[in-house]
């Protein structure tokens, strides 16, 4: 310890150090993500996820697209902690997954809870509901696209859905600077919106999210429209397929991609200059001057993007983690911990974890 000019300890200063520390915890949390975190508590944790996605898969090829997604509305919304699995909001009122964007939209969940409860069969208390979506959402990519990467993990369980903080997902109806907005809000640039955007290339959209493009339903009766940047041809077939009534029930699905729906290319950025950016947001791509030279880019080289998307998905994987002793490891993905339990504090152990600062890798 220091001392001050009269010769007695700098008392200031020691609390001044401490201040720091404490300041600094959020920091050191995120150096605590690092891949093979399990290798020691629950060295096939990744595989039973492997396993569980596969065996969905081969059921539906199209559940990948869906675990991709939900790992990005899970980290977009309150950071990547499995918050959007919850089914009851502790706090009371509808949680993340009853809302709009999610609801009826949303899938996988029945894929994640199958992991989880292969995982709790070998390593109980171990394994976070938030690491094994973001587990599921690389094993999907590279059933998908052929993409391989590893998985930072140590993520823990938030205790919080609320269906308001659902406003920090992306509309389909983003301006391109709505996006460039939403996504700087999560430390994510221009360039990692671009390429995360490429995920539209497989999974298919409710009639409800690109409606207004091709019928104005303010009209009386309703009328035939074909938005800015959607090829006429494109919003003919758009419009024999979704009913002018279409609402947020409606359950008719297309493609985001009609040329291959079920696998992870750069096609989707190829479709764009056509005309053939489902959404609003998707075209908004194409009029900013930036955006634009990224989707030539991706467009004219496929592996670039995938290096660039795997890089991305990474460094999504980070946003707002809890680790350490912060958050849970939630024994039923829908529902918090019960407070009174002893597993509710339960530290999520990998292993030789690091000290703070140390183990991080790479994002780009």
């Amino acid at each position: 310890m220091g001392t001050a000019g009269n010769g007695k300890p700098a008392a200031a200063g020691g609390v001044a150090l401490v201040a720091l520390a404490v300041w600094l915890l959020p920091a050191m949390a995120h150096a605590q993500l690092r891949v093979g975190f399990y290798d020691t508590s629950c060295p096939n944790a990744e595989a039973l996820v492997r396993q569980a996605v596969a065996a969905a898969f081969a059921r539906d090829a199209g559940i990948a697209a869906g675990l991709i997604r939900l790992h990005f509305h899970d980290c977009f919304v309150r950071g990547c902690d499995g918050s959007v699995l919850l089914t009851v909001n502790p706090s009371g009122g509808k949680t993340e997954r009853d809302a709009a964007p999610n609801n009826p939209s949303l899938r996988g969940f029945e894929v994640i809870d199958a992991a989880k409860a292969a995982v709790e069969r070998s390593c109980p208390r171990t394994v976070s509901c938030a690491d094994i979506v973001a587990f599921a959402a690389r094993d999907s990519i590279a059933l998908t696209g052929s993409v391989s990467y590893q998985v930072p993990a140590g993520r823990r369980d938030g205790r919080v859905s609320n269906e308001s903080d659902t406003v920090d997902l992306p509309p389909p109806t983003s301006t391109a600077k709505n996006l460039t907005d939403l996504f700087a809000a999560k430390n994510l640039s221009v360039e990692d919106m671009v390429v995360l955007s490429g995920a539209h290339t497989v999974g298919r959209s409710f009639c409800n999210s690109f409606v207004n493009r091709v019928w104005d339903q303010s009209a009386t009766p309703p009328k035939a429209i074909v938005d800015a940047g959607l090829s006429a041809s494109y919003a003919a077939l758009l419009r024999a397929l979704c009913p002018s009534n279409t609402s947020q029930t409606t359950p008719i699905t297309t493609a985001m991609d009609p040329g291959t729906p079920n696998v992870l290319d750069n096609n989707y950025y190829k479709l764009l200059p056509r005309g053939m950016g489902l959404f609003f947001s998707d075209n908004q791509l194409r009029v900013d001057s930036a955006m634009a030279a990224l989707v030539s880019s991706f467009a004219a080289n496929e592996a670039l993007w995938k290096q660039k998307f795997a890089a991305a998905m990474v460094k999504m994987g980070r946003i707002q983690v809890q680790t350490g002793t912060c958050g849970e490891v939630r024994l039923n993905c829908g529902v918090v911990n019960p407070t009174s339990s002893a597993e509710a504090v339960v530290e999520l152990v990998g292993s030789n974890t690091p000290a703070a600062g140390e183990g991080d890798v790479a994002t780009s």
